[in-house]
């Protein structure tokens, strides 16, 4: 039997209505930071918990801006988890600080029991990856990080709705990376990310790092990014938003089906 990779042809095997979103944004030309942007940041932020949500060009630039906006920068170092996406330790690398691994328990996230350990006079912020939905140890890391005066940024490029004691990955740390990559069980029709904050400070800065740093065409105010969520991808974004808790209970349905059937196997 094949097994497809993934559902995208299926999933978007009827978009008639979305071409008709798509229509109205080619006649609109809003096609930066446009109307269709501002519009998925909201229900993006509603959907999470979270005060802000800034739309950014991928879940890579998601965890790199974040971590710029926090302070992190040369010759500091990042603790995150092993067992992850290389982009988790590009994004580190990518703005001069170092990733510091340690190893993952049998939840496949952090193993929080070495994190304490990993801690030098250089440590500057953590970064837990919630895998493949599992949110790591938030309310452990959260202590350890608040008593060393540690900043966290969530890697939960993979954690859209994941749940741990009752709060969603995205809103324990100062902030958080989520990727609407096509494989994610929010996608889009190409690479794009959003970052979530309750900071009011730290949005207003990643809003500027995101676009160059730009006030106004003739004010830059900070060195920043070409990393804008396109229009385009925020009108896939708001078509899919509202199936976001039903495709991720499929995936959890399917997950446990196999769980269930391979676990009978001697």
């Amino acid at each position: 039997m094949r097994v497809r990779y993934s559902y995208l042809p299926q999933q978007f095997a009827d978009v008639g209505s979305l071409w008709d979103d798509l229509r109205r944004l080619v006649e609109s030309g809003d096609f930066t930071l446009g109307a269709p942007v501002t519009e998925f940041e909201t229900r993006f932020a509603d959907l999470i918990g979270t005060r802000h949500a800034i739309g950014v060009g991928s879940g890579t630039d998601a965890l790199k801006l974040s971590l710029k906006a926090a302070g992190v920068g040369y010759g500091d170092e990042v603790i995150t988890a092993a067992n992850t996406f290389i982009a988790t330790a590009g994004a580190i690398a990518e703005i001069s600080a170092t990733p510091v691994f340690i190893d993952c328990d049998d939840t496949f996230c952090m193993d929080v029991g070495q994190l304490e350990a990993a801690i030098t006079p250089k440590t500057k912020a953590v970064m837990p990856v919630h895998y493949t939905g599992y949110v790591a140890d938030m309310p452990r890391i959260m202590a350890i990080a608040e008593i060393n005066g540690l900043a966290v940024i969530e890697d939960a490029c993979q954690a859209i709705l994941a749940t741990t004691n009752g709060r969603k990955a995205g809103t324990w740390g100062l902030a958080a990376g989520f990727s609407l990559h096509p494989l994610k069980n929010l996608n889009v029709w190409g690479d794009a990310g959003i970052i979530v904050t309750d900071d009011d400070d730290l949005a207003a800065t990643l809003r500027l790092l995101r676009n160059h740093g730009m006030v106004s065409r003739d004010e830059i105010a900070v060195l920043g990014y070409n990393s804008r969520l396109d229009s385009l991808q925020a009108v896939v974004g708001n078509w899919l938003i509202g199936e976001a808790a039903a495709i991720t209970e499929a995936r959890i349905a399917n997950a446990a089906y196999y769980d269930d059937a391979l676990a009978k196997i001697p």
